[in-house]
């Protein structure tokens, strides 16, 4: 049995949530989403929450509860709340800004990095090496902002590039004379 799959998705005031053909639609104040239902998971719509169960007894359903419960659940909280990743920039001369939907970045390269973010997406930049990217849909949120990490991953001696907030860069030494 799934901890996760057990629990019913509350539905949060102000959402609505519709399932016809074979598809999940959630509309509410960040946008509207829709996501692909599995065929072995069973969606039904109770009140204010939505309940997600196997359809049959097999190993391929069993499988999929959990995770199809928590995609139904990102659906619901992206679209009432939205999710937000931050990006911080270190470095001399690392910086970024954005100016509608491109994310400007200077990381020591020749050039500068000029990131078109994709519809749904937005970034701000509150200073020079922050950067909030935030949207409904959490999957594009997280690759745009894997993408932009990637630019200049955080290097283990002196910490410089692009890392998550909170995230830890474990250290090395230098070399010793």
């Amino acid at each position: 049995m799934s901890r996760i799959g057990k629990k019913p998705v509350p539905i949060p005031a102000g959402v609505t949530v519709a399932i016809e053909g074979g598809e999940i639609r959630a509309k509410g104040p960040k946008g509207e989403l829709a996501m692909r239902l599995a065929e072995e998971i069973r969606y039904e719509v109770e009140g204010a929450e939505i309940r997600v169960r196997p359809a049959n007894d097999s190993k391929r359903a069993r499988a999929f509860w959990g995770m199809q419960r928590t995609l139904v659940s990102n659906l619901v909280v992206g679209v009432s709340e939205g999710f937000a990743k931050v990006l911080e920039i270190s470095g001399v001369g690392y910086r970024a800004s954005a100016q509608g939907s491109t994310l400007k970045l200077q990381l020591g390269y020749s050039h500068d990095v000029e990131y078109q973010l994709p519809e749904g997406v937005s970034a701000k930049t509150p200073d020079q090496t922050t950067v909030e990217i935030s949207g409904a849909d959490r999957q594009k949120v997280g690759q745009v902002a894997a993408e932009i990490r990637r630019w200049r991953k955080p290097e283990p001696y002196k910490g410089k590039g692009i890392k998550y907030r909170g995230e830890f860069i474990f250290r090395k030494e230098g070399k010793k004379k």
